[in-house]
């Protein structure tokens, strides 16, 4: 009896050791493949715009790319407003005066045709500000403001080592969260960075819909969501700035909870951009739930 008790806490043991090496090895990985890739993905400069097939998709000039279907449009809202002069002189409405059509319509297409100009300068501002965040952090802290640096700090308060760590203990529960809130990180980022090129393509047609008032709208729509997933990087240096403020201890309780805290305020930082400057959300779980309510 005793023999086979004693068996049962052997397989008991070596199972739980089992699950505990997986999950350490797991964690570890995740750690250093996230190392350089949030960073990346977090804070976007000009690198975005430095692919050959984005260039030719968006268009080298006015006769190629998406440039040269914005051009045509353009040509068909001059077409359009024509027309709808003619028409309005046997229905007596008013319009926009021909010189006040033609003024836009050489502002815009200028515009359009410059857009790759814009937005490449308009995320290199947005790239500086974001930098000067963290340079002030970096001069005052003396260490890389980044998401490399505050993993490997958490690392340092929350042990994940192959040989001590235990899945089932308060470390251990604290570990699986942050390494799973970070992977969700990982996938807001990327899915941010996509739909900034996106949102970049769409920017010779969102500059075309200002000619018309009644297409106007779509403009506001579409800055609205680009300076959102833009300033998100600035707020998101101004968190890690006010993360790695704290002292954190691996001995004390409440230097744990803070990890917890930052993380969380890193995860919902989208959400928190949102409600201040509207736009879309590139949050995960929010886009899952979204779905899930779309296909019920």
């Amino acid at each position: 009896m005793e023999d086979s008790i004693t068996n049962v806490e052997n397989l008991t043991q070596t199972i739980l050791d089992t699950i505990n090496q997986i999950f350490s090895s797991l964690f570890s990985s995740l750690d250093n493949s996230m190392y350089g890739t949030l960073d990346k993905l977090a804070f976007v400069d000009n690198s975005i715009l430095n692919d050959t097939f984005f260039e030719k998709i968006f268009g080298t000039n006015a006769s190629n790319g998406l440039l040269l279907i914005a051009n045509s449009l353009l040509v068909a809202f001059a077409l359009y407003y024509c027309f709808k002069l003619l028409y309005a002189n046997f229905i007596s409405i008013q319009l926009e005066s021909p010189y006040q059509f033609v003024f836009k319509l050489i502002i815009f297409g200028i515009s359009i045709n410059c857009s790759y100009f814009i937005c490449k300068n308009l995320i290199e501002i947005n790239s500086l500000i974001s930098s000067s965040i963290r340079a002030i952090g970096e001069n005052i802290f003396n260490t890389p403001i980044s998401f490399s640096s505050f993993i490997q700090s958490l690392n340092s308060v929350i042990s994940v080592e192959e040989n001590s760590f235990n899945l089932f203990s308060f470390d251990g529960l604290l570990k699986s969260f942050i390494s799973i809130s970070l992977f969700n990180l990982l996938f807001s980022y990327a899915l941010r960075y996509v739909m900034l090129k996106v949102l970049i393509l769409l920017t010779p047609f969102s500059i075309l819909t200002l000619v018309n008032h009644s297409t106007s709208w779509f403009f506001k729509t579409w800055f609205k969501c680009l300076f959102s997933l833009l300033i998100l990087q600035s707020f998101v240096s101004i968190v890690l700035l006010i993360i790695f403020s704290f002292q954190l201890n691996f001995d004390d309780i409440f230097s744990k909870l803070l990890c917890v805290g930052s993380i969380y305020a890193l995860i919902r930082a989208n959400s928190y951009v949102q409600h201040l400057f509207g736009g879309i959300t590139t949050d995960v779980s929010s886009n899952l739930s979204m779905m899930k309510a779309i296909f019920k």
